[in-house]
Order: C-alpha cells, then sequence, then structure tokens
C-alpha cells in the first residue's frame, strides 16, 4: 500500500507572498525615505573600488533575484519548510532595513548613463531605489537564503553547478551595476548566513523559540566574557578600519557564542547526532572554532590524542582524520558542540551528545552520554572494534561521560580512579561529581 504525499501548500505559499512583497516595498522604501531626510549619509568605501568597471549588462542577473524570490515559495512540499523558509526572508528583510535606520549609508559615485535593454531595468530600479540601504547587502542576504532553498530541490551536478554560477553572478552583480560598495558584500552574506540558521529546515525548534534564560553562574560568567570579547573585537574593527573590518566576522562569532552561553544553550551550535555541523553554523562560528581548535593543539599537542581506560573503551581528545583511521576506525563518541568530527568519519560509526564547554550539564544530560557510550560499545563489540570517547581536550565532557558510563556497574569513586590513571590531566571539581551522583530516578545498571 502507497502513501499518498501530501499536496503543497499552494495557498499558504501564495498568502506568504502577498504578505512579504508589501512588506519588502514599505520597509525598504521607508529606509530609503529616511536617509534622505539626514543632513548627511556617510559612504564606506576603498579606493580600489572605483576600478571596478561598470558592466551594464549585469543588471539583468542582478533582477533575475525577483523572479527567484517569487517563485521558491511555491517550491515548498510542506507547511514546515515554507513557513521557515518564509520567516528567513521576513528577518533578512527586517533585520537589514533596521540597520539602514540605525547607520545609513550612500552609495559614493553615480552610475554612467546607460543605453539598450539595460536601461530599462536601471530606470525600474532607480523607480524605487536610491543610493542608500546599503550594509548589509539585503540582496546577497537574500541570494544567500535563495541559494540555500533552491540546492535542497537540485541533484544533478550540472544543475548544482549552475546554481552556484548564478548565485554568484547575483552577488558579483551588486559591484558591477554599481548599487554597492563591497563592505555590503561580507556583511549582507553574514546577514544571510545569521537568518538560515535562526530558523532551521530540520524539524527542530528554532532559534528564538530554544531560547532558555541561563542561570547557571559559570554559564552567565562566560556569556559575559565572549560578550566583551565581541565588543573588543568589533570596537578594534571601526576604529582602526581597513583590513581590520575583517575583526567585526570575529565579533559576530563571540556575540552568538555569548547568546549560546547565555539562553541557547549547546543547540546554538547546531551539532547533530553525528557530530556535524550544520553550514550556516560553520560559517558562522568559524572564527571562534578556529580558536577553539588552535587552543585544542595548544593543550593536548604533547599528549596521546587517545588513552585506553578499559578494553575496547578509548578516551581523548577530538581526533583528526588520520587518528581516527591509524586507531583502527573505531566507534566515535563526541561530547563536543563546537568542534566537528573529521568529515571522513561515517555518520554510522559516530555519535554526538554535544554539550558546552566549561560548563557542568543536567545530570539527565550525562545519563544520554553515557547511555549512547554504551550503545556505541555494543555495536562495537559485534563488529570487533573499539569506541573513542572525546571532547574537545579530553579532560572534562568526555572523561565524566566515561566515568557516567562506567560508574554504572563499578561505582562513581572507582570509575572516576580509573579514568584518572588512564589519564591523569583530567578536570573534574565538585560540581561535576554532584552531576555525577546517582539520582532515584537514575537508570539502572547496564547488565540489568
Amino acid at each position: 500500500m502507497t502513501t499518498r504525499r501530501a499536496p503543497r501548500p499552494w495557498k499558504r505559499a501564495a498568502a506568504w507572498l502577498v504578505f512579504l512583497g508589501p512588506l519588502f516595498y514599505a520597509t525598504y522604501g521607508f529606509a530609503n525615505w529616511w536617509a534622505t531626510t539626514r543632513a548627511s549619509v556617510p559612504s564606506m568605501a576603498f579606493d580600489w573600488e572605483r576600478q571596478v568597471p561598470f558592466w551594464a549588462w549585469t543588471i539583468f542577473p542582478y533582477w533575475t533575484i525577483n523572479v527567484f524570490y517569487a517563485l521558491s515559495l511555491f517550491l515548498a512540499r510542506d507547511r514546515h519548510t515554507l513557513d521557515r523558509h518564509a520567516l528567513r526572508l521576513v528577518s533578512a528583510t527586517l533585520i537589514a532595513c533596521t540597520c539602514f535606520i540605525l547607520w545609513p549609508l550612500h552609495f559614493s559615485f553615480g552610475q554612467p548613463p546607460v543605453e539598450g535593454a539595460p536601461a530599462f531595468l536601471f530606470n525600474a530600479l532607480r523607480g524605487f531605489d536610491q543610493p542608500y540601504n546599503q550594509a548589509p547587502s539585503l540582496h546577497i542576504a537574500l541570494a544567500v537564503i535563495l541559494w540555500d532553498w533552491y540546492r535542497r530541490f537540485i541533484r544533478p551536478l550540472w544543475a548544482r553547478l549552475v546554481l552556484h554560477v548564478w548565485a554568484f553572478a547575483i552577488c558579483a552583480s551588486v559591484l558591477t551595476t554599481w548599487q554597492h560598495h563591497f563592505i555590503d558584500i561580507p556583511t549582507g552574506a553574514l546577514l544571510g548566513i545569521f537568518c538560515v540558521w535562526l530558523w532551521p529546515m530540520a524539524r527542530r525548534v528554532s532559534m528564538l523559540r530554544a531560547w532558555r534564560l541561563a542561570r547557571d553562574p559559570q554559564r552567565l560568567k562566560l556569556a559575559g566574557f565572549y560578550a566583551v570579547g565581541a565588543v573588543l573585537c568589533l570596537f578594534a574593527a571601526l576604529a582602526t578600519g581597513g583590513v581590520a573590518l575583517w575583526l567585526a566576522w570575529p565579533a559576530a562569532a563571540l556575540a552568538l557564542v555569548a547568546l549560546n552561553y547565555l539562553g541557547f544553550g549547546a543547540r546554538g551550535f547546531q551539532m547533530d547526532g553525528h557530530g556535524r555541523m550544520g553550514w550556516a553554523a560553520r560559517w558562522l562560528f568559524a572564527p571562534y572554532r578556529l580558536a577553539a581548535a588552535f587552543n585544542v593543539w595548544l593543550w593536548t599537542r604533547k599528549l596521546p590524542a587517545s588513552v585506553e581506560v578499559v578494553p575496547g573503551l578509548r578516551l581523548g581528545r577530538r581526533p583528526t582524520q588520520a587518528e581516527w583511521l591509524a586507531a583502527g576506525q573505531p566507534r566515535l563518541v563526541s561530547l563536543c558542540a563546537e568542534l566537528q568530527l573529521p568529515a571522513g568519519v561515517p555518520p554510522a560509526r559516530a555519535r554526538c551528545v554535544p554539550l558546552l564547554d566549561l560548563v557542568v550539564p543536567p545530570p539527565v544530560r550525562l545519563r544520554r552520554a553515557a547511555a549512547v557510550i554504551e550503545g556505541q560499545r555494543r555495536a562495537a563489540v559485534a563488529d570487533g572494534s573499539a569506541v573513542w570517547v572525546c571532547c574537545a581536550l579530553g579532560f572534562s565532557r568526555s572523561a565524566a561521560a566515561v566515568i557516567a558510563w562506567l560508574g554504572r556497574d563499578h561505582g562513581l569513586a572507582q570509575a572516576e580512579d580509573t579514568v584518572r590513571r588512564a589519564r591523569p590531566q583530567i578536570v573534574l571539581h565538585a560540581a561535576w561529581r554532584a552531576a555525577l551522583a546517582p539520582t532515584p530516578d537514575t537508570a539502572p545498571s547496564r547488565h540489568d
């Protein structure tokens, strides 16, 4: 018996289009008008930008975004993905226009005369667009969102290449039509990626609904530290200018890390159950992840990647691809929320229970980690392999998870002693021991 697929939500898509069209023109138009009322509107451009050629024909790919924008809503197969996609478009529009109002910028040199077919499109564009609404480029943000949307429906390699070329042409056209300065492009891309992160397509709660204000003093303290780092990076970017403006990216990454500690939790890193981050999270947190990887190297460069705690169970830091292969391709259990497992590890051999770094998780999460270790352990016995439990350094999160697993049979004191003998560098203070302590509803031994 075959199951009939639910019909596409055509009417809902039409309703979203009726809402989104006026929303865009109202908010974008208001921001344009607001800039015209200001006595002085600054510009932010590099000297080399005057060497960018003006190619009138690139107005055609520039305008195609309107067609792909409207069409995208009618490709959704269900209400969930339609609503998430539409909310990405709404978020990008509202955030960009808010930025245009708070710090308006203008394009600093005019366009040359245009003739022929492109002239019609340039005239239509000038009918509602003024040389304002610059950073972040809403055009770029929407291109990023639409690229992520359309790639979900395209399977053939040649079609994906066409999509990539189209997205690149749209993004490049904002320069070659002299609509935007360079600074608008990375800021617009960052906005688009943020909206993709904010409204994931997977059937899980959106980031806004995931927010739960932390009460743990350690999480609040770390949130404060990362927020200060974000402010310092942003101040350095704006005060120095030039190449230092790229420090705005680490500033954004640190601000989001601060929000993860403040309310989003480990969910904010969007690590899946196999230790892989969503692409938007990878790019948003890239500067932070790079610093975290360097920190791992700094602390563990003189230590073995993993040690055997009991036969068939290893504990250590997150392995590299080469280390995983050298260890005999063991099954992995990661407790790391901020760093991915190696890309070459098959999903079937990797599990992840993401936990925030430097924070003691709730006891239920440690029990969950112990259950995942047990599942991987049984699978490893069946195929003759081992299990490698890891986190960033292999000092706290992964050590606590192994102790939780061992303690179900041997008691926590003996389990900690076993782990500490194998890896003396582990760091477990009183709060960790309290989280590991058994409670009346703790699951029974794995042999019961």
